[in-house]
């Protein structure tokens, strides 16, 4: 069955409403079983590893994926399993975890603008630039004309990105409260997951429906035609696995790319002993 990826796109002027999104759907895909889809996500990481070698041979192309989501939603576990076995080369990671006192003393943008991709790349934001309308917001740390006025700047920003030649595609993984709940226990519980809990994660979890607000605003007011956001059901890892892999793979393949020809007289060529 073909997985149309346009189920889960937030359309320009959509209203959105978190709660009334299943998180433990499965849009586009035929059943929930959990094993069955285990067993396709294999087919879609060579596909993906076979686009992103493309991608970088014809190197006029760059895709910037953005990943959003509360804590425990999923973000590092999407980007292992989605992009395992792409070639590290031409695919990175950028995480924006606190702002350090460099950062704090220039616009915001700016520690997010030198990690955007390059010419047949593939950047990865773990957290992004999104934060500032976020977490700024939800914990007060600017003022509110402050925030307001970002979700313009970040429209033109991501405006200029797509106009200079990068495609964007971004993802909000979409967890339950009780989802994020066990998820957190269990890195309390198990010793090798300790590293992952702060007790400073429970703050954002007690002002749970002031982030969904907050999310859901993002969604409707910085989903454009050229910059889309994807509201991915996240409480079934499998399933998220295969939506984003879609998402990604659908979306490189539309650019329609090709290898770069060879070398004149590559066919008179031996290869000496």
């Amino acid at each position: 069955m073909a997985f149309d990826i346009d189920v889960l796109r937030v359309k320009k002027g959509d209203n959105v409403d978190l709660s009334s999104v299943d998180t433990r759907g499965t849009p586009e895909w035929d059943g929930d079983d959990k094993d069955e889809g285990k067993a396709a996500l294999p087919a879609l990481n060579e596909r993906l590893e076979t686009l992103q070698e493309l991608l970088y041979a014809q190197g006029t192309e760059r895709l910037l994926v953005v990943i959003q989501a509360m804590d425990a939603g999923g973000k590092d576990g999407t980007v292992r399993h989605v992009f395992e076995g792409v070639n590290p080369t031409g695919v990175r990671v950028a995480s924006f975890k606190r702002p350090t006192e460099a950062e704090l003393a220039h616009d915001y943008l700016w520690r997010v603008h030198s990690q955007v991709p390059g010419d047949g790349e593939i950047t990865i934001f773990n957290r992004s630039h999104y934060e500032d309308v976020l977490v700024v917001r939800v914990a007060e740390l600017v003022p509110e004309d402050r925030w307001e006025r970002r979700f313009d700047h970040i429209v033109n920003f991501e405006e200029m990105l797509v106009d200079e030649g990068t495609t964007i595609i971004k993802i909000f993984l979409h967890i339950s409260k009780d989802e994020q709940k066990e998820r957190l226990q269990e890195r309390l519980d198990r010793p090798e997951k300790n590293w992952k809990f702060e007790e400073g994660d429970l703050g954002p979890r007690a002002q749970w429906d002031e982030y969904q607000k907050a999310f859901e605003d993002v969604l409707e007011r910085t989903s454009t035609d050229d910059a889309p956001w994807y509201i991915v059901p996240a409480d079934r890892k499998w399933y998220r696995n295969i939506a984003v892999s879609e998402i990604v793979i659908q979306t490189l393949e539309r650019l329609d790319m090709s290898f770069p020809p060879p070398e004149e007289g590559l066919d008179k060529i031996v290869i000496p002993d």
